[in-house]
This record gives C-alpha cells, sequence and structure tokens, in this order.
C-alpha cells in the first residue's frame, strides 16, 4: 500500500517528467538517433537543474532523498517518451561518488558514466580493478552511452576508480564503440595505467536499484506501444470493418494488457520491499524477479504490436518500430531474463525466509 506522501512525491515527479517529455512526439528521439554521443547535453542539463541524478542521495549528500519507487515512477515516465539520455546510468554513479566530484556529476557539469560490466550477463563486477601507483588497469563491456562521458567510474566489487575522458587521448583509456538496434552506442573499454581516483563502496545495492529502474522503463514504453497499438486497431479498416473488431486480434490486445499490468505488479512490489526492508536477500530476489519480467514482457510486447500493425510497422517510418528497438537493447541491461531468472533462484530460500 502506497501512502499519500509517497503518492503525492510520485504524482510530482511524474507531472515534471511530463514536462520534458512531452507525449507523443518523437521526433527529437529520431534526430539523435545514430548521433555521437546520442543524447542531448542541453536536455541532461534540465534534468540535472531538476534534481533527477540526485533522486536517491539522502539531503545530507546533496540529495532529493525519495524512495525507489519514486525513482521507478520516472524511469517509467521516460520509457514512455523512450528518452536516450542517461539517467540510470547517471543515478547509479551518484550513489558511489564523493565530494567534489558528486558535485560535478549533479550540477551536470561532468557526465560520469559507470563501466562495471565484466561480461554479457554479469550482475554485478567480478572482483576489483587492478590498481598501482593510483593507476587502474581494467577492461570492461557494453558501457552504455560511452561517447558523451566527461568521466568514467571504473566499478569493482569492493573499490571504483573514477577515471577523466573527456578527451578522446585520454591518458591510458581506449574506447571501442558498437552502435546498438536503438540508434545508441555500448563501448569495450580498456583502461591501461589510466590515472584516476579511488572510491571505496559496494555497488551491489546502487546495481540492484539501477535494474530495477530499467525494469520501469521498459514498463513505460511497453505501455504506450500498446495504446498506439490499440488506437491503430480502432481505426485501420479491413473488409469493411475495423481490425480491432476481429476476436482474435483483441485477445491479443487482451494478453499484451495482461503481461504489462503483471509487470507493474511486480516492480512496485520490489520498490515497496526495497523502500521498508532495504538491501536485505529478499529484495534483491524481488528486484531480479521484476527485472526478468519486464524484460521478457518487453519483448514479447514490442514484436506482438509490430505484428497487429502488419506491415507498416516492419517499416522504419513508423514509430512502433522504435518501441521494439529500444526494448531489444534495454532488455539485456543490467542483465536480462535468463540472467535474472537464475539469480531469483539463488536466492529464492532467503526471500521464502522473510
Amino acid at each position: 500500500m502506497i501512502d499519500a506522501d509517497t503518492q503525492s512525491s510520485i504524482d510530482m515527479i511524474r507531472e515534471s517528467a511530463r514536462g520534458l517529455v512531452p507525449a507523443g512526439d518523437l521526433s527529437r528521439i529520431r534526430k539523435l538517433r545514430y548521433t555521437n554521443p546520442g543524447f542531448d547535453r542541453a536536455v541532461w542539463r534540465q534534468m540535472c537543474e531538476l534534481g533527477w541524478p540526485a533522486l536517491r542521495l539522502p539531503e545530507e549528500k546533496g540529495g532529493v532523498g525519495l524512495g525507489l519507487l519514486s525513482y521507478c515512477a520516472l524511469a517509467e515516465e521516460l520509457g514512455r517518451g523512450l528518452v536516450p539520455e542517461p539517467l540510470i546510468p547517471a543515478v547509479l554513479a551518484a550513489s558511489l561518488l564523493k565530494d567534489e566530484a558528486l558535485a560535478g556529476h549533479l550540477a551536470g557539469k561532468t557526465l560520469v558514466i559507470p563501466a562495471w560490466q565484466d561480461g554479457r550477463d554479469s550482475l554485478a563486477p567480478q572482483g576489483d580493478p587492478a590498481i598501482a601507483d593510483g593507476k587502474v588497469t581494467a577492461r570492461k563491456l557494453y558501457v552504455p552511452l560511452a561517447a558523451g562521458a566527461d568521466a568514467f567510474l571504473v566499478v569493482g566489487a569492493s573499490r571504483s576508480v573514477l577515471v577523466a575522458a573527456g578527451a578522446a587521448d585520454a591518458t591510458g583509456v581506449a574506447v571501442a564503440a558498437s552502435e546498438t538496434q536503438d540508434g545508441g552506442h555500448v563501448a569495450a573499454i580498456r583502461f591501461e595505467a589510466a590515472p584516476g581516483l579511488v572510491i571505496a563502496a559496494d555497488p551491489r545495492p546502487a546495481l540492484a536499484e539501477a535494474t530495477l529502474a530499467t525494469a520501469a522503463y521498459l514498463l513505460g514504453l511497453m505501455d504506450v506501444a500498446l495504446d498506439m497499438t490499440v488506437a491503430y486497431l480502432k481505426t485501420r479498416m479491413q473488409f469493411g470493418r475495423t481490425i480491432g473488431s476481429f476476436q482474435i486480434l483483441q485477445h491479443m490486445a487482451v494478453d499484451l494488457r495482461l503481461e504489462i499490468e503483471v509487470t507493474r505488479a511486480s516492480i512496485e512490489a520490489a520498490a515497496l520491499q526495497w523502500d521498508r526492508e532495504g538491501p536485505v536477500p529478499a529484495a534483491f530476489a524481488s528486484v531480479s524477479r521484476a527485472k526478468a519480467r519486464a524484460s521478457a514482457s518487453a519483448l514479447k510486447v514490442g514484436r506482438d504490436c509490430v505484428q497487429l500493425h502488419g506491415g507498416i510497422g516492419f517499416t522504419d517510418e513508423h514509430d512502433i518500430g522504435l518501441f521494439l528497438r529500444k526494448a531489444m537493447v534495454a532488455a539485456a541491461q543490467f542483465g536480462g531474463a535468463s540472467a535474472h531468472r537464475a539469480e531469483f533462484a539463488r536466492l529464492k530460500p532467503a526471500r521464502e525466509a522473510a
């Protein structure tokens, strides 16, 4: 059950997001696809002015101090607009940064992107980066929107290293970027004796929060994709009738709505448990359950919505394809469905004991 104060915060967050994300207008998203860095720095600064990267930080660290449920509400609204700005990675970085580095990041002056992934289905960093004489050596994979980073936070299991990355010839930093289906990019980054600032911190709670926020982002894009599809079914004529009157298509749409609402319930339950209990094993399990469902459901909803649009849905000119493309990328971020099913099974005894 959501209390009145939390619901008020969620309503304000959603209203704030809708002011920045015009409903139904994806022209900005189309213009940003396959560009460098893949997002708009002016929009990113607006997000910083609104305090979004500081949403989960306590007030004594310069944050807003809202709960995970409110953060997920914001991520859901961004998903509805397919927003490419790297809020979720930035919130993750903010949870681990300190002092001047944190202040610059929150102000929008220095965008720090975490580099934490060691393998395709890794859910946490595997060991710590090697550090000698204040210099880091490590290799990280699938770093999102790396071309837009002013610095990287090389995340390890118990310690991280902040490394400058603003210049193409940054000392000891080699970035190899690859385009993704949604028009963005990820990078494999090699750090070879790169000078950096060591920060001791356990990244697991922040990674779990980023995981659930990504699930909420997927929820938002699913919701809009189905709304678009239902509107299309009500207007597209075939055999003298709207195709939405055909029972088989009605059943498909109902099944997709059920996928979305079960995902919504799973995300809300995980966020409420996290806000109530903190990062206990049972809460981690709930996060993995929600992300596994969101990743699988987003791909199903995206594919079926394209199919329900018929031939036009397979063209790049129609917006419905943008939702499937984004789902294909975001479903794998912070662990895909199979990885989180395995993690949930591993943590299930702790959840049942709770």
